[in-house]
C-alpha cells in the first residue's frame, strides 16, 4: 500500500536547551519564591492557597495515571508547576476551597482529558483561572475588593478622570484618602528623583515602588512582583523558556499602552502610563510563564513570534477597551486557541509531500 512521506522544510521549534522536567521545576520554584512574598504580608493566606492547589493537583495526576507511571507522574514537576503558576493568578483572599475546585479542573479536564503533558492545547493553570474565574465570579471579585485594580476600575465607573492619563492619579482620587505610598515607596522615589531623574529634570510619582511591594489585595503574581521578576532572572538564566518571546510581547503591548492607554483615564492619545501596565494586572506572570510555555504555543518561529505579537495586542485590547483588569490571562488563553489552526498551516507550509513509498 502506497504511503505519503513527508520532509521537513525547516525544523519545528520543540526543543528547548532544557528538559522538560528541569523546566517544570524552574517555573515551579519561580512561582513558588513569588507567592511568598505575598504570603509574608497577607498572614500567609498566599501560602496557604499554593500548598491547596499543590496538593489537589498532585493528588489529580496520581489518581489518574498511577497504573501506568506511579509517583513518576508527578517527578516531571509538570503538575507541581501548573498548581503554582496557577496560584499566581488566585486573589490572596479567596478562599483556599476555590484553589482545589480551580486546580482539580487543570489537571483533570485541561491537562488530563487531551492526553496529558504536551497535549492540552491551552495553557493548564490559565485553563484552571478561566473555569475559577468565570465559575465563580461573585467569589473572585469579592477577593480582590480594595485592590488597586478594583479601586480604579469604581473610579472610573463613577466618572473620574486624570488630564495626564495615569491610573495612579486615578487611584488617589478614588481611593477617598485611603490609599498612600508606603513609607519604602516615598523613600525610594524620593532617592531616584534625587539620583537620576533630577538630571533629565523627571520626577518619577510616588506609587510606582509599591507596585513590587504591595500590601493591598489583588492577584499574588502582583502582590509578589519583586520576587517574580527575580525569578524571571532565573528562568532565562536555567534557558527554560525562549527569553525573546516575553520580549516581543512586552514590547508590543507597552506600544499600544503607550499610545492609547491614557485616553480611558482622561488623557490623551500618546500619554499611556507603561510602568504601570507592565507591573499590573499579572502581565509579568502572563508574559513569562503562561505566553512563553512552549506546549501550547506554535512550533516554528514565525508561528511563535506571531503568537506574541497577538498576544501582545489582546491584551492592551481586553485591559484597556475591555476593561477586564486580567485581561492578560485571556490573551494568552486567546493565542493558545487559535494555536491549532496555526499548527495546521505550520504543517502545511512547513512540511511537504517528496513522493511514495511502498
Amino acid at each position: 500500500m502506497a504511503k505519503q512521506e513527508y520532509f521537513l522544510k525547516q525544523h519545528p521549534l520543540v526543543n528547548l536547551a532544557r528538559p522538560a522536567s528541569g523546566r517544570m521545576w524552574t517555573t515551579a520554584f519561580c512561582a513558588f519564591i513569588a507567592v511568598m512574598q505575598s504570603a509574608f504580608t497577607d498572614s500567609f493566606a498566599s501560602l496557604v492557597l499554593a500548598l491547596s492547589a499543590l496538593a489537589a493537583a498532585l493528588g489529580t495526576e496520581l489518581i489518574l495515571t498511577w497504573r501506568k507511571r506511579g509517583f513518576d507522574a508527578v517527578r516531571d514537576g509538570s503538575a507541581a508547576a501548573s498548581a503554582l503558576v496557577f496560584t499566581l493568578l488566585l486573589p490572596n483572599a479567596i478562599h483556599p476551597l476555590y484553589a482545589v475546585f480551580g486546580a482539580v479542573f487543570a489537571m483533570a479536564v485541561i491537562k488530563h482529558s487531551f492526553g496529558g503533558l504536551g497535549s492540552n492545547w491551552v495553557n493548564p493553570a490559565a485553563g484552571g483561572w478561566l473555569f475559577l474565574r468565570f465559575s465563580w465570579p461573585g467569589a473572585f471579585d469579592s477577593a480582590l475588593k480594595g485592590s488597586p485594580l478594583s479601586v480604579i476600575s469604581e473610579g472610573l465607573a463613577s466618572g473620574l478622570s486624570n488630564p495626564q492619563g495615569s491610573p495612579l492619579g486615578i487611584l488617589k482620587i478614588a481611593g477617598g484618602g485611603t490609599w498612600i505610598a508606603s513609607r519604602l515607596d516615598g523613600t525610594v522615589s524620593s532617592a531616584l528623583n534625587g539620583a537620576v531623574f533630577s538630571f533629565v529634570k523627571a520626577e518619577l510619582p510616588s506609587g510606582y515602588v509599591d507596585l513590587f511591594f504591595s500590601r493591598a489585595p489583588g492577584i499574588i503574581a502582583d502582590r509578589g512582583l519583586a520576587a517574580l521578576l527575580a525569578g524571571t532572572v532565573i528562568v532565562a538564566a536555567f534557558q527554560a523558556g525562549r527569553v525573546w518571546v516575553p520580549a516581543v510581547y512586552l514590547f508590543v503591548y507597552a506600544v499600544f499602552v503607550r499610545i492609547a492607554g491614557g485616553v480611558p483615564f482622561g488623557g490623551a492619545a500618546g500619554s499611556g502610563d507603561i510602568i504601570f501596565g507592565l507591573f499590573s494586572g499579572g502581565l509579568v506572570a502572563a508574559a513569562f510563564l503562561l505566553a512563553a510555555e512552549p506546549v501550547t504555543g506554535a512550533k516554528s518561529a514565525a508561528g511563535i513570534f506571531a503568537g506574541a505579537v497577538l498576544a501582545g495586542f489582546l491584551t492592551w485590547l481586553f485591559r484597556y477597551q475591555g476593561f477586564e483588569a486580567f485581561g492578560a490571562f485571556l490573551a494568552v488563553l486567546s493565542v493558545n486557541a487559535v494555536s491549532v489552526i496555526v499548527r495546521g498551516f505550520e504543517f502545511r507550509y512547513l512540511y511537504s509531500g517528496k513522493g511514495l513509498s511502498l
